[in-house]
């Protein structure tokens, strides 16, 4: 489907934006992918990807390998979306978030599910295993906060529980900790959760639907949540680098 320049594309094509790959996937396809992965050997890695992600590859080397050698890289936030029609000829067909992802991914496997929990605070980790447990059926093979000391020994431990899904929500620290251990891990399957921990646990709420509907969850998250004000510069150096990346395109290849 043709919209102005933008083909919208949902045939899983891999495509690079700002030197980084990006799957052309919608939620269901994102799905079958996974459920794919389940049924090959090794560790596959999954990445939600955002703005703040792509400013912080500008300051941190591991962080770009990290997200190149993915299995799976998703759209997570409408600033991604925004991106690609600025800087591509691609639509994304639609955003991929975390937040939406995970509980999919419960609902659809249900107690064939075996999941460990890692990340958050003391006791958050707990509470979200337990109500996943009690609302999708999931099998809990392990449970770990994001405060541990030891990166060998919680390593050690996911391997002897095997899971089928590894959620790590420990932050900016998530998928390279995943890419680091990704050898050593025994999961089938792992993905940086950010903040879900939380919200699987019921400390947080998801906004509104409607905002999440109007695609503007995460300028209210920032907006309510003090602790998020210090990411709003990052906000604005994406804003940036797609308007001076657009502007060096134009002139490279003018019309």
């Amino acid at each position: 489907m043709v919209k102005v320049l933008n083909i919208e594309v949902s045939d899983g094509r891999r495509i690079d934006l700002l030197g980084l790959p990006l799957d052309m996937v919608t939620l269901a396809q994102s799905l079958e992918r996974i459920e794919e992965m389940l049924r090959r050997p090794g560790t596959h890695q999954v990445v939600t990807i955002n703005p703040e992600a792509i400013i912080r590859c500008q300051n941190n080397p591991e962080l770009p390998a990290t997200i190149r050698e993915a299995e799976l890289v998703v759209a997570d936030g409408v600033g991604i979306l925004w991106a690609v029609r600025q800087l591509t000829s691609y639509q994304v067909p639609e955003r991929v978030a975390g937040a939406d992802l995970i509980p999919a991914l419960f609902e659809h496997f249900g107690p064939k599910l075996r999941v460990y929990f890692l990340g958050a605070k003391p006791g958050i980790a707990e509470k979200a295993a337990q109500n996943s447990h009690q609302k999708y059926g999931i099998q809990v093979v392990g449970v770990q906060d994001g405060y541990f000391q030891d990166e060998a020994a919680t390593v050690a431990a996911i391997r002897q529980a095997q899971p089928d899904l590894l959620l790590v929500g420990m932050g900016e620290r998530q998928d390279t900790f995943i890419h680091r251990n990704k050898t050593q891990l025994g999961a089938k399957v792992a993905i940086g959760v950010g903040g879900m921990l939380d919200v699987l646990s019921g400390e947080v709420k998801r906004v509104h639907p409607l905002a999440q509907k109007l695609k503007i969850e995460w300028l209210l998250r920032v907006a309510l949540d003090r602790k998020r004000w210090n990411r709003a510069p990052r906000l604005w150096k994406f804003i940036q680098l797609v308007r001076t990346t657009k502007a060096q395109q134009a002139r490279q290849f003018p019309k």
